[in-house]
């Protein structure tokens, strides 16, 4: 924070892929803004949408009977789209999606009266969100430290279905709630899920009762080339946390597709037990509005398949960078998101190299995410191979900054 006080780089508008500073300078958002941007920057349909939406009703609590005709009409539409028999619990974003579920997993063992049901497993390197679970939840070192004690979480290791195996047995599979899983991990660097592994996830997970969670807040919308992400698999989840693209960040929302199962206690007879949980802004709906607006977007526009047709085009750009001395590998290949990772004795050298490697590739014109070891990219699905070249010719000046830098340093 002390390094950004007085050098703050102020971004003044945003067309498609490209974004302008306040000084006139053009740079192609290889970020996709923070993994959300899937529809591409200043669509003008969605901004209709709003201001419409705002000329009748802007906003309005959804707690207790009351309800909006965008928020009911966007909750049917998530509920076509998954890949379960759902409801849908509105919030305003990834953070409150992730607090929800796990709330939720926990509450739904109490009513069905298995209370020792208390356990949250996730994995290494997985990200979920800031808040007070998702904090416990996270499996970025970086982002636990120095808060406390955190609530009941066992993480294991990200790519090990006999781990996971273990942890439940050493436990007792009767005290898990729930495991988070993203289909791909994101914000911790970009990890596609080794082969058979979601699926022996759920089958673990179907064995011993455990709610599958899974977190597809940056993979949901069209990212993995599917509305959620997690029907590459073929897996049934319990309950699915989205955000991010569902508005491609055009406004803050989120919310959480709720299979019948877990729905049913609550919402079994007149008089049961009360979920007392919910946010403000929840059903907000202005943010509805543009979710509707957005998804027609994704459909019209063919954007949800392009997520899963780029995939290889953009692995393809970025897979000569795994020739650089830097570079100890480029991952990828699972929806149009992708990772360089550095060299351990680099790190080791330079900590903070990514955050370097960063700024070099956006004093070349491109915005990448830097994160522990590795940057990631994840551009809008409206951006094609001519842009993952750009991306790759960054990232590659980026590289030369370093090595010209430990040259001087040597």
């Amino acid at each position: 924070m002390g390094s950004v006080r007085h050098s703050e780089l102020v971004i003044e508008r945003a067309d498609d892929v490209w974004l302008w500073d306040t000084d006139g300078n053009r740079y192609l958002d290889a970020t996709g803004g923070l993994w959300y941007a899937n529809v591409g920057h200043g669509r003008p349909e969605i901004g209709a949408a709003v201001a419409a939406q705002m000329e009748s009703l802007a906003a309005y609590s959804a707690f207790f009977d009351l309800a909006n005709r965008p928020a009911l009409e966007l909750a049917e539409a998530l509920a076509e789209r998954a890949p379960m028999p759902s409801k849908v619990f509105f919030g305003s974003g990834g953070s409150d999606g992730i607090d929800t579920a796990a709330k939720l997993a926990r509450r739904y063992w109490w009513e069905v009266g298995e209370p020792d049901r208390t356990v949250l497993v996730s994995r290494t390197a997985a990200y979920h969100g800031t808040h007070g679970f998702g904090t416990a939840l996270g499996g970025i070192p970086s982002n636990r430290v120095g808060f406390g004690p955190q609530t009941e979480t066992i993480q294991v290791r990200h790519d090990s279905l006999e781990e996971i195996e273990q942890t439940f047995a050493r436990i007792g599979p009767e005290r898990v709630a729930a495991v988070f899983m993203e289909p791909v991990i994101g914000a911790g660097g970009v990890y596609p899920p080794a082969p058979g592994y979601i699926e022996g996830v759920a089958e673990l997970c179907r064995r011993t009762g455990a709610l599958l969670v899974v977190d597809a807040v940056i993979c949901a919308f069209g990212r993995l080339g599917t509305w959620f992400g997690i029907e590459r698999w073929n897996v049934t989840p319990a309950m699915i946390v989205f955000a991010k693209g569902v508005t491609s960040g055009y406004l803050p929302l989120g919310g959480v597709m709720v299979s019948e199962r877990i729905a049913e206690p609550f919402w079994g007879e007149p008089g049961g037990p009360i979920f007392r949980h919910g946010s403000t802004y929840a059903g907000h709906p202005t943010c509805c509005a543009a979710a509707l607006a957005n998804i027609a977007l994704l459909e019209r526009d063919g954007l949800l398949e392009r997520g899963r047709e780029q995939e290889r085009a953009l692995l393809d750009a970025l897979a000569p960078l795994a020739g650089h001395e830097f570079v100890s590998e480029v991952r990828g290949g699972v929806g149009t998101m992708a990772a360089v990772e550095l060299t351990a004795e680099l790190c080791d050298r330079q900590p903070r190299v990514a955050a370097a490697l960063a700024l070099g590739a956006r004093a070349a014109g491109i915005f990448v995410r830097p994160g522990g070891t590795a940057i990631a990219v994840s551009p809008p699905l409206t951006a094609g191979r001519e842009h993952f070249e750009l991306i790759a010719d960054g990232i590659e000046q980026g590289l030369c900054a370093l090595r010209e830098d430990a040259l001087l340093a040597a």
